[in-house]
């Protein structure tokens, strides 16, 4: 496969664009294509801007040395049957997405000297951490109840984010009545009125990673709506992560729009109030009255849209409410063998130096050489059946770490590739230690790699815009689930956000984002025929 298959999207010209758009979408991620492949099946020419060579924000895929990793599409859940989540990625890409089931162990959880697992099932997965902790049959019985109540109020609560100020603040009071109390409790709080076992609940909390925050800090929804969207099993897209984005394209594209890259917008424009359109860092200028921002609301109030704009709505003041998530580190290596030569798992691997994960963050944050508080390993080549039609003989592994921001700050604004001898030393030191978890859980590897590199947080807001290197965009505390200014309508006539920042994290938080933009730009009469069209 040539590197340039996996670069989905037209390069940005501005003698390409359309002379008038019904909507500008600027960032490529998973919200911002929902958004404009919905809108474009009701009849809208959308224009998306993305900064990166190629479309889908971290969906996307890249190649290096003859290898190809997914940086930010580790599995997927809920898309094993005819769920809500199967069938809008079914209607986006025209039915064209398939999803290969991983091992039926989908996630392992390395606690210290313990080992854990997650079974895919219901069932399965209760049977399980039933037989592991034979003393805590209730506790996980009522867990599992919990999982299933949160999950119903999610939809009252993405419902909430969809009205007009007006309309939320007449329904919050009787949809309140319709969510758990546990909803914006923490996670830690919830489980140990549970259970005391703390290797129950450190299992429990085994997936932490897949939204930065750990047990002490993190809201319960956010948890529950994690565990629930595994706890059928893990998928993974047939033909690599970046077949998301280049199935959903056609459909933007039919409709008259298009998808551009190396599109950096410079500014938001407003005028008297309203917005008016954008302009790009080349100077370029265009108009429209309905622009869309899938760049996280810390870029799109704090570097596109105009100071005194900003000041003026309220969202000064609104900002320091909310944090991003955890920056990280990636390791993306490429072996000269294949994954069943080479025994490796369709089993993703989560290591721990021992069950208290927030003690283990702290002790992090504070002393550089402490044990890494989470090591996530996966293994995307042994995931996908396609692997080897494109990359025949070879192999690869991701390993993702948090890593403080700060640790990285002086190397802000520099150039990827040209950030000094000293960048790429400590670099490699960093890299080399995540090596050793590999070898450590793998060991037959160990000789075995021909090739690896390191991302950290500078990579990720050079290619993804990411300011200080976050993954899930913005923390999952109870606050931040709470702030009811995070929603599709903002307070700058004309201007809508979508995304993880707008409803939760990961690529299926992301979907279900845009899809409730969708509805708030159009409203409900409109949106309704084509729900209909999405889930029959």
């Amino acid at each position: 496969m040539k590197a340039s298959t996996l670069r989905i999207g037209h390069r940005y010209r501005p003698n390409r664009l359309a002379p008038e758009y019904g909507a500008i979408v600027i960032g490529s991620g998973m919200g911002g294509l929902t958004s404009a492949a919905l809108l474009s099946e009701l009849g809208w020419k959308v224009c998306v801007l993305e900064q990166h060579y190629t479309a889908g924000g971290y969906t996307h895929s890249y190649e290096r040395n003859g290898y190809e990793w997914d940086p930010g599409v580790h599995y997927i859940g809920d898309v094993g049957a005819e769920t809500r989540t199967k069938k809008m990625f079914d209607f986006l890409s025209d039915g064209k997405l398939e999803w290969a089931p991983m091992a039926p162990e989908y996630d392992r959880f390395y606690v210290g000297d313990k080992v854990f697992n997650a079974i895919a099932g219901k069932q399965e997965f209760r049977d399980n951490l039933v037989k592991s902790f034979p003393k805590e049959k209730e506790a996980v019985d009522r867990y599992l109840d919990l999982l299933a109540k949160v999950s119903k109020a999610t939809s009252a609560f993405g419902f909430l984010r969809v009205l007009k100020p007006w309309q939320r603040f007449f329904a919050k009071p009787f949809i309140r009545l319709q969510l758990p109390k546990v909803l914006y409790r923490s996670t830690y709080d919830v489980l140990s009125e549970l259970t005391d076992d703390q290797d129950l609940i450190a299992t429990l909390c085994g997936q932490w990673g897949d939204m930065g925050l750990p047990p002490k800090r993190s809201a319960f929804m956010a948890h529950a709506m994690i565990a629930r969207h595994y706890l059928y099993g893990g998928f993974y897209p047939v033909g690599g992560s970046w077949r998301i984005a280049a199935s959903i394209i056609p459909k933007i594209q039919k409709a008259g729009g298009e998808v551009f890259t190396y599109a950096r917008v410079k500014e938001i424009l407003v005028a008297d109030g309203k917005v008016m359109g954008v302009e790009m860092t080349d100077g370029h200028r265009n108009e429209c009255a309905c622009v869309i921002s899938c760049a996280g609301v810390h870029n799109t109030f704090g570097s596109l849209v105009p100071d005194d704009v900003v000041t003026a709505a309220g969202y000064k003041q609104l900002l320091p409410r909310v944090q991003p998530s955890f920056a990280h580190l990636g390791v993306y290596i490429g072996l000269k063998q294949t994954a069943a030569a080479l025994d490796i798992p369709k089993t993703n691997f989560w290591i721990y130096p021992h069950n208290d994960y927030d003690a283990a963050v702290e002790q992090f944050a504070n002393e550089k050489d402490a044990p890494f508080p989470v090591v996530y390993i996966s293994f995307p080549s042994a995931k996908d059946p396609d692997y080897l039609n494109r990359h025949p003989g070879t192999a690869t592994i991701e390993i993702v770490a948090p890593a403080p921001y700060e640790w990285f700050e002086k190397w802000e604004g520099s150039t990827w590739g040209k950030r000094g001898a000293d960048y790429e030393a400590f670099k490699g030191e960093l890299g080399e230690r995540l090596m050793q978890y590999l070898y450590d859980k793998l060991p037959q590897l160990n000789g075995k790699v021909d090739y690896y590199e390191v991302s950290t947080p500078q990579s990720t807001n050079w290619f993804s815009g990411y300011q200080r290197g976050e993954l899930y965009g913005l923390d999952h505390t109870a606050e931040r689930l709470q702030q009811d200014w995070l929603c599709p309508r903002t307070r700058i006539p004309g201007l809508w956000l979508t995304g993880q920042d707008t409803l939760t994290c990961g690529v299926t938080g992301a979907m279900m984002a845009g899809m409730s933009t969708t509805m708030a730009l159009v409203g409900m009469r409109k949106m309704r025929p084509l729900m209909k069209k999405v889930y029959g």
